[in-house]
């Protein structure tokens, strides 16, 4: 026995020594050391001899040194970029070396008759036929509708102006001519008087007359020669008016000339005044001078003729002269003279440019141009002369050259080599992520990884109308997580249209959802949330090609169409994402939150098993599941793992129920009749073994499966163990020679925990019977027992492994005594009821 004991001090000592480090700086340093042993993940051998049983200390087959290189660091890495850069730089492979713009390294002559056409040019022809087509246009109604409300407010303007100058005529003219009403309303204050200064003359005392007004605006001056004239002819009419009749009556018409002139003056002032863009007033003088009549003949006009001009319609960028032009033809045919001064700057003023570009007539009639031009021909015969040496290769050569297979088409080595560093330089960002989000990543999970990848640019070369990035970020951020999900599918983003053709609308929209999809996967945990993910996948992809391609010259129907059909592939990508995850959760052993939300269900057949075979074991896991769930949260853990690993971490106990002491409900304990602990030993870590068989028929995730044998590490089975020590110091030979009791023989298998989920289960298992015996026990008394039992486990190096700190044992040590008070609250003492029941007295009425 000594020789095992040497060998496992050996290695308790190495690994005391490397508790913080890797596990390959662990093994390392074991086997520089040339000590034999046993596998550490598996099952220990009971001798170290036993070399027959160790695999480890075998040699290695010549199966297992070509795994050993094939899946060396490098060579994976090799293997890796060699096949994604074969794989998306596509256009590297068949690239021409004689292209258009090139010199031809010497005179080239066609190997026989041939028509040729020159798709370079053809398509140069149909694009300078769609930028040259004409544009059609269309009224704009709303700009219709605007230049209307404009012209109405203006000549409502004019309707406030002439009410503010007064009625007009202001007197009948019977009494006083229309001519002699203007004359004497428009009149200089100077004329006025001098008008009045004749009738102080025919015996009307002056102070009868009106004064001099001081505050009133200039009137607008008259032409001279006229303005004589019209004085004359106003002073023979007043004087004849004031003849025939009194003076009240007359006096009464001279007030009204008098009011007439303040408000025509005061009306004069507020006309508005020409700015610097305007050659002339909006309104003037003339607009005061209409009868009632003239100023709605001009309205209706007005509004005639601007429902002409607008009906024509008024293109952008016309300039003001040609519609200055057009307005004064359509005034001087339909107004008299005197209206035309009036109209014109009101229609000027009001109608704006209603003539808009017609987006989908033109896009239309601008296909049907390009689709006019025939393909340019090119024409040669045998013998002739493609290119001259030294010549710069156009188009038309080009054309030639690639019909006959003479432009040299080739691998793109320059190209493809550059292109294979880019693929390296992602690669190696996507390690990175990896190690800095995803550490414990297994081989066979970047393998997925890698062929996930490689089916976008399949995907692409088939032509298919949209990538598969959705379903890609899909999957990688499901399975790994959004740093990685997004880490995948921004880089297959930017280097698709480098190594391949495709078009960048398609490409963005599904990298778009792709990348949504990168990082909301991971968080979902129903089928709700899922079909929710896939409509914003289809609605973000359709919408973002809309977007894209809005200014692409498309027709609108068609554009439409084809967005429709890129929200649909999107979700598409969804159901086939969604259809294929279990089987690659399956195949590769795969656990998702959603795969551990339904392994967690309590119909499923082993924990239904669980609940009717071994009830008591079955409370007990719900204990612990509630312990260390709490724990997880706070520690920032993976709850979900927890909550489902712990549930199944005890499932080997359904081989022997009665073995263990919570299933036998007071009854007899079965190892009382055996009364030989190593067998209770053995029965008692058989349920490690056992769980992990059945854990492998039920086809359970390995993440799950590590909870069966890490929860218990490699504990002491403390119980036999004293009592097998008890037992030898009792002599059973003749000889008095006492039976040493090897602890290894008492120990669980293990390994320990290798993981922060599984080290919090194996403490909420170690204390869970603890809390449950405790009743009346104050916080610091179960705080206290726990932290013994937590050291416990520390100093017995089970945690070493785990990636558990001190200060997080305190704070787990806190989460198990809060979640075990809120199990054992204080409840109200009902009071007991009587033997029998008394009768109810009956009120009297």
């Amino acid at each position: 026995m000594k020789p095992l004991q040497s060998l496992v001090h050996q290695l308790e000592q190495i690994r005391l020594q490397y508790r913080d480090r890797s596990w390959m700086d662990f093994s390392k340093a074991f086997f520089s050391k040339q000590v034999k042993s046993p596998d550490w993940l598996g099952s220990q051998p009971k001798y170290a001899s036993d070399t027959a049983k160790n695999p480890s200390s075998r040699p290695l087959t010549s199966k297992q040194r070509l795994l050993t290189v094939v899946s060396s660091p490098p060579l994976v890495l090799i293997v890796t970029v060699a096949s994604l850069t074969s794989a998306i730089g596509y256009r590297f492979y068949n690239a021409p070396k004689l292209d258009i713009g090139r010199a031809a390294p010497q005179t080239i002559y066609a190997p026989a008759a041939a028509t040729v056409e020159d798709e370079h040019a053809t398509a140069d022809k149909r694009k300078a036929a769609r930028d040259g087509s004409i544009s059609i246009l269309k009224i704009d109604h709303l700009a219709t509708q605007a230049s209307y409300k404009r012209l109405q407010e203006r000549l409502q303007q004019g309707s406030d102006l002439r009410g503010m100058a007064g009625q007009f005529p202001f007197t009948s003219t019977t009494i006083l001519s229309t001519r002699t009403q203007l004359y004497l309303r428009r009149a200089s204050e100077e004329d006025w008087q001098t008008v009045l200064g004749t009738q102080t003359t025919n015996s009307i005392p002056r102070s009868r007359l009106p004064k001099p007004s001081s505050t009133a605006a200039k009137p607008a001056p008259a032409n001279r020669s006229s303005s004589e004239a019209d004085r004359q002819q106003a002073i023979g009419e007043l004087l004849a008016y004031r003849r025939s009749a009194d003076l009240g009556s007359y006096l009464a018409l001279i007030e009204a000339i008098a009011e007439a002139r303040l408000n025509y003056s005061t009306a004069l002032g507020s006309l508005p005044q020409a700015d610097a863009s305007e050659a002339k007033p909006l309104f003037d003088a003339a607009l005061l001078d209409l009868t009632p009549t003239e100023w709605e003949t001009v309205q209706a006009k007005t509004l005639r003729i601007a429902q002409h001009i607008l009906a024509q319609g008024i293109p952008q960028g016309l300039p003001q002269v040609v519609l200055s032009s057009a307005v004064q033809l359509q005034v001087k045919d339909e107004l008299p003279a005197a209206a035309t001064s009036i109209a014109t700057p009101i229609l000027l003023a009001s109608l704006e440019p209603n003539l808009i570009r017609d987006e989908d007539q033109t896009r239309i009639q601008a296909e049907q141009a390009a689709q006019e031009i025939q393909p340019v021909q090119i024409n040669v015969k045998r013998g002739e002369v493609i290119v001259q040496a030294g010549q710069t290769i156009t188009s038309a050569n080009f054309a030639v050259l690639d019909y006959f297979g003479l432009s040299r088409r080739g691998i793109d080595w320059i190209g493809l080599i550059s292109f294979g560093a880019l693929v390296s330089g992602a690669v190696t960002l996507v390690w990175v992520v990896k190690r800095r989000y995803q550490p414990r990543l297994r081989r066979r999970d970047c393998i997925l990884i890698w062929l996930l990848t490689l089916s976008t640019p399949i995907i692409v070369a088939l032509r298919l109308p949209s990538t598969n990035l959705p379903a890609v970020g899909f999957l990688v951020g499901g399975f790994y997580g959004a740093p990685l999900g997004l880490a995948v599918t921004g880089l297959l983003t930017v280097l698709l249209p480098i190594g391949m053709d495709i078009g960048w609308s398609q490409l963005l929209a599904s990298a778009a959802g792709g990348l949504l999809c990168g990082v909301v996967a991971g968080r979902l945990r129903s089928r709700e949330e899922l079909a929710l993910l896939g409509g914003a996948v289809g609605l973000l992809q359709g919408t973002l090609y809309l977007v894209l391609n809005a200014a692409s010259g498309v027709v609108w129907y068609t554009l439409l169409g084809a967005s429709a059909l890129q929200g649909l592939i999107g979700l598409a990508w969804i159901i086939v994402a969604l259809g294929s995850s279990p089987y690659l959760e399956q195949l590769f052993d795969l656990v998702t939150t959603i795969r551990l939300v339904e392994l967690a269900n309590p119909n499923r057949p082993l924990l239904k098993r669980l609940a009717a075979e071994t009830p008591g074991t079955f409370q007990h896991t719900l204990f612990v599941s509630t312990l260390a769930e709490a724990a997880a949260r706070t520690l920032g853990c993976n709850v979900e793992l927890v909550r489902t690993g712990t549930l199944y971490h005890d499932i080997g106990k359904m081989h022997d129920p009665q073995g263990f002491i919570e299933n036998q409900m007071g009854g007899t304990n079965k190892h009382d009749l055996i009364d030989d602990p190593y067998k209770s030993a053995e029965i008692i870590k058989k349920h490690v073994t056992e769980g992990l068989v059945m854990a492998r028929k039920f086809r359970l995730p390995k993440a799950v499966r590590a909870f069966i044998p890490e929860h218990q590490g490699t504990m002491l089975i403390a119980y036999f163990y004293h009592q097998a020590q008890q037992r030898a110091q009792q002599p059973v030979d003749v000889d008095g020679i006492v039976t040493e009791v090897q602890e290894a023989d008492f120990r669980y298998d293990g390994p320990i925990p290798q993981s922060r989920e599984t080290g919090i289960v194996m403490l909420a298992d170690s204390c869970e019977a603890a809390l449950r015996s405790l009743k009346d026990a104050t916080y610091e008394e179960a705080l206290n027992m726990i932290n013994k039992i937590l050291r416990a486990r520390w100093q017995d190096h089970q945690l070493v492994d785990s990636g558990l700190t001190r200060e997080e044992m305190s704070q787990i040590a806190e989460i198990f005594v809060q979640v075990w008070q809120q199990f054992n609250h204080q409840r109200i003492a009902y009071p007991k009821l009587a033997a029998s029941p008394q009768p109810t007295p009956v009120r009297s009425s």
